[in-house]
């Protein structure tokens, strides 16, 4: 069936609603929070601190976090680290209030925040397939539907109401995030029971994360699909750990502009999720892939030689554009041509390599810009994307990404009964 004529179930409605809520919510958060850590220090490797602290739970709990997600019901893990995030984030709340907040207090708030996204994405990546019956048509159709408001209520909507909330009080966006996740929660809650694969027999739980780890590692198109985020976070971390002081001392842009800065590159980020379908259509998935990390590297090379906010934001709208339309291709790909009973595994394995390489750009990110200039970590993140798309490229070509889903089509696994855990 083509795209036209399948429609995509009642249930993915409230998903999607589900995480348009919580997305607008870290939007909020993700322009507030740089600037409530300015409040505390300037010191660039202390703001790096909080930036990697959220991603850390990937680097510890990784690949076993997704051998959990395959034997625990996914709508549960989802609704239950959603509501844990709520509550989590009255914590730095009550703190502002009391003006006792401080660097290790935001660091590790970020990091149980962390733990949270850890479960509810990995939970998610693996829900979908099953609600969509692992049809990679409409796998694509509704990753560009949720990526595309996930970029906007996160990216456009967001930022900008996380300035504004700002100067209501340091606590209110927190608060706004929280309520969020509150929202979402009750959502996910409602959505209907899949059945989950049962987990392999008498095996543990490490011998079965070690089983996914391996799939990704033995497998080119796998590995180069989870290779490209990995080294992009390693970039894109040391770029935004630098960017609110980069935006305040070389671009002149005070908090406003920094929000609009933000939803440039979310306004980019919309329009190419929106592609995404048409781009690999045309050039082919693996093409498309390609074309989409060179845009993401030359537009970053662009921001890091910008002389004024307006370069900076175009830049911005053009990397947004790439990473929108990779964030579409790249994991719909991966739904389809992945067992259903490892998808947890192989969904974190690939998060995880991505996620642990972050704390790393993030750090690089603070020490160039405390040994040299503050442009210098975002020239770094131009060439680490480009050379990236150069290695990568054979890796998830067309030919493999072609026979990968021929494959998958071949060895559709028959439904397996839910497991009882």
């Amino acid at each position: 069936m083509t795209l036209a004529v399948q429609k995509l179930p009642t249930g993915f409605g409230r998903l999607w609603t589900a995480q348009t809520v919580s997305s607008l919510g870290d939007g909020v958060l993700h322009s507030a929070l740089p600037l409530i850590t300015l409040t505390l220090t300037r010191d660039p490797l202390a703001i790096a601190v909080v930036t990697a602290a959220g991603t850390l739970p990937w680097l510890l709990f990784g690949i076993v976090g997704g051998a959990l997600v395959d034997r625990w019901d996914r709508r549960r893990t989802m609704w239950v680290a959603d509501a844990a995030r709520a509550v989590l984030l009255a914590v730095p709340a009550a703190a502002l209030a009391l003006d006792a907040l401080s660097i290790p207090l935001l660091a590790a708030v970020a990091f149980l925040l962390g733990l949270g996204g850890l479960f509810f994405d990995t939970a998610a990546t693996a829900y979908l397939p099953a609600l969509l019956g692992r049809d990679a048509a409409l796998l694509e159709r509704a990753n560009s539907r949720m990526r595309g408001t996930q970029t906007a209520a996160a990216g456009f909507a967001g930022p900008p109401a996380g300035s504004a909330l700002l100067a209501l009080g340091r606590s209110v966006p927190l608060l706004a995030d929280a309520l969020s996740f509150a929202l979402s929660a009750a959502l996910v809650r409602s959505l209907p029971a899949v059945p989950r694969p049962a987990p392999e027999a008498r095996e543990s739980l490490l011998k079965q994360a070690r089983a996914g780890a391996s799939y990704v590692f033995r497998d080119r198109l796998l590995l180069g699909l989870a290779l490209r985020p990995a080294v992009g976070n390693v970039a894109f971390l040391a770029m935004e750990t630098v960017l609110a002081l980069f935006a305040h001392d070389r671009l002149g842009v005070g908090t406003s502009g920094f929000g609009l800065l933000l939803t440039a590159e979310a306004v980019g980020g919309l329009f190419g999720a929106g592609f995404a379908s048409f781009l690999g259509r045309r050039l082919g998935t693996g093409t498309a892939l390609t074309c989409t990390a060179t845009v993401e590297g030359l537009a970053i090379l662009a921001v890091a030689a910008a002389p004024n906010p307006y370069v900076a934001g175009l830049g911005l709208a053009v990397c947004g554009a790439g990473i929108g339309a990779t964030m579409v291709l790249a994991p719909s790909l991966r739904q389809a041509i992945v067992p259903a009973h490892l998808m947890g595994r192989v969904a974190s394995t690939s998060r995880m390599l991505a996620m642990c390489a972050a704390p790393f750009g993030a750090f690089l990110g603070g020490w160039l810009a405390t040994a040299y200039d503050v442009r210098t970590p975002i020239f770094v993140a131009a060439g680490l994307l480009l050379t990236m798309t150069v290695v990568t490229a054979t890796m998830t070509s067309n030919r493999r990404v072609e026979a990968a889903l021929q494959a998958a089509a071949s060895a559709e696994e028959p439904p397996r009964p839910a497991a009882l855990v």
